[in-house]
C-alpha cells in the first residue's frame, strides 16, 4: 500500500509539473485561437499572457467525495426553510417585474427564483475565482480541454463586448458568473438587458439576471402552463422496472398502473406525457417529471439538480414538504457505484462508462439485472442489490 501511495505521489507531482510547464506555451495557443475569434489585439498580447495557473481549479475538477450524497442530503442542502421564504419575499419584492418576464417569456415566477437561490443562494455566493485565470487553467488541461478552450474565447468575447476588466469577473472555479451562474458561452448568446441601462451584466443586475433566465428557459423549449412535475404516491405492487427519465408514458397509462399524487388524489387527466423517477429508490420519495423537467436538466445535467429546482419553485409558490419517506436511503460510497459499474458490464448489462456517477444508463442497466434476479427493479444499488451483483460477478 505504501509504495502504491508513493507511486501515486510520484505521478501527482509530474503531472503538477508537466502542467507548469505546459502552461506558457499552452496561452501562446490560446493567444493564436482569440486572434482567429475576432478577440481585439490588445486584449490578446495583454490580457492572455498575464493569465495565474488556477490549481485550485485542477483540484475541484477532479474532487470524488468518498461518499456519493444521497437525495435526502443533496435536498436539505438546497432546499431549506431560510432559502424557501427568502424567495417568498423576492416573489413579493418583484412580483411586477417578474409576472411581465412570464408574459414576454413564458417562465412562471416561483420558477426564475428556484434557479437564482440554488445557483447563488439569491445573489448571496457568486463565486470568487478570476473567471479568465479559471478557463485558461481548464482550457490548458487535456481532460476538457476543448469544452474550457470555447469558454475562455467566449470570456474575451464577452469582457470586450460589455467593456469590462478581468477584474469585474468573478465566478465559480469552472468560470460560471453573475447571479444566476451563466457560462460565458450562455452570456453571450442568451443575456439580456433586463433593466433597461444599455448594458447585461449579471453580476450588478438582479433584472438582467432575472430576464437572461427568463430568455434562456425560453430558448430552450420551456413549455408555458406546464409545471416541471409532481410527488406521486405507488400502491402495492408497482411495476417499478417502468421508472427512468427515458421511458415516459400518458398520464392515463400512469393512473391505471396504480399511481397517484402525494395527497392519494387521482392523477389529472390531462394529455402528457410523464416519466417516473426512483431519486432513492422505490422506497423513497417518487416524481413524475414532465418536459418541463427536461429543459430544467438542459441548465444543469443532473436529475438531483432538476428535482430541486422543480421542489424549491413549489415551495416558494406555496405548496408543502414532500410526503415520501426521505429517510430510507443508505448511503452509497463512491466504490460502491464503480463496483456497481464494472459488475454490470462485466455480466453482459450495459451500464456505459465507469465512473461513479449513478446515471440514467447505470440505472436502466441496473433494472434490467434486478428483474432477471427477482429482485425489485428500481434501479437503485440497494443492500440487497449489492449482495446479488457481488455472488453473480468476481470481485473488481
Amino acid at each position: 500500500m505504501k509504495y502504491a501511495l508513493a507511486i501515486l505521489a510520484l505521478l501527482s507531482i509530474s503531472l503538477q509539473v508537466q502542467a507548469n510547464d505546459d502552461f506558457p506555451s499552452c496561452l501562446v495557443a490560446l493567444q493564436e485561437r482569440a486572434r482567429g475569434a475576432g478577440v481585439d489585439e490588445q486584449i490578446v498580447e495583454q490580457v492572455i499572457p498575464s493569465m495565474q495557473q488556477q490549481k485550485r481549479a485542477l483540484k475541484q475538477d477532479r474532487q470524488q467525495p468518498e461518499f456519493v450524497q444521497t437525495f435526502q442530503d443533496y435536498l436539505n442542502a438546497r432546499v431549506t426553510p431560510q432559502r424557501i421564504a427568502r424567495g417568498r419575499q423576492l416573489l413579493e419584492q418583484h412580483r411586477s417585474f417578474l409576472l411581465d418576464l412570464q408574459a414576454r417569456y413564458g417562465v412562471p415566477p416561483h420558477y426564475l427564483l428556484a434557479f437564482w437561490g440554488l445557483e447563488t443562494n439569491f445573489g448571496g455566493y457568486m463565486g470568487k475565482m478570476p473567471t479568465l485565470d479559471s478557463l485558461a487553467t481548464m482550457a490548458c488541461d487535456q481532460r476538457r480541454s476543448e469544452f474550457f478552450s470555447k469558454e475562455f474565447i467566449a470570456a474575451l468575447q464577452l469582457m470586450q463586448r460589455e467593456s469590462l476588466s478581468p477584474d469585474d469577473m468573478k465566478g465559480s472555479w469552472a468560470g460560471a458568473v453573475g447571479h444566476t451562474q451563466f457560462m460565458p458561452s450562455s452570456y453571450l448568446s442568451y443575456a439580456v438587458d433586463g433593466d433597461g441601462d444599455g448594458r447585461i451584466n449579471l453580476w450588478d443586475s438582479e433584472r438582467d439576471a432575472l430576464a437572461s433566465g427568463a430568455n434562456y428557459l425560453q430558448t430552450l423549449g420551456w413549455q408555458n402552463g406546464l409545471r416541471w412535475g409532481r410527488e406521486v404516491s405507488a400502491g402495492a405492487n408497482f411495476p417499478y422496472e417502468l421508472a427512468g427519465r427515458n421511458s415516459p408514458r400518458p398520464l392515463a397509462e400512469w393512473a391505471a398502473k396504480g399511481l397517484k399524487r402525494n395527497d392519494g388524489a387521482a392523477l389529472p387527466m390531462a394529455d402528457v406525457d410523464a416519466a417516473l423517477l426512483l431519486p432513492a429508490g422505490y422506497q423513497g420519495p417518487a416524481f413524475l417529471v414532465y418536459d418541463n423537467f427536461k429543459v430544467i436538466m438542459r441548465w444543469n445535467r443532473s436529475e438531483l439538480y432538476a428535482i430541486a429546482v422543480g421542489h424549491l419553485a413549489d415551495r416558494i409558490a406555496g405548496a408543502g414538504a414532500l410526503l415520501g419517506n426521505t429517510n430510507s436511503e443508505n448511503r452509497l460510497r463512491t466504490e460502491d457505484i464503480l463496483f456497481t459499474q464494472r459488475s454490470l458490464n462485466h455480466l453482459g448489462y450495459d451500464a456505459g462508462a465507469v465512473d461513479g456517477v449513478l446515471g440514467s444508463g447505470t440505472r436502466a442497466a441496473l433494472r434490467d439485472f434486478q428483474l432477471a434476479n427477482q429482485l425489485i427493479a428500481d434501479g437503485y444499488p440497494n443492500p440487497s442489490t449489492l449482495s446479488a451483483l457481488a455472488k453473480r460477478a468476481p470481485s473488481p
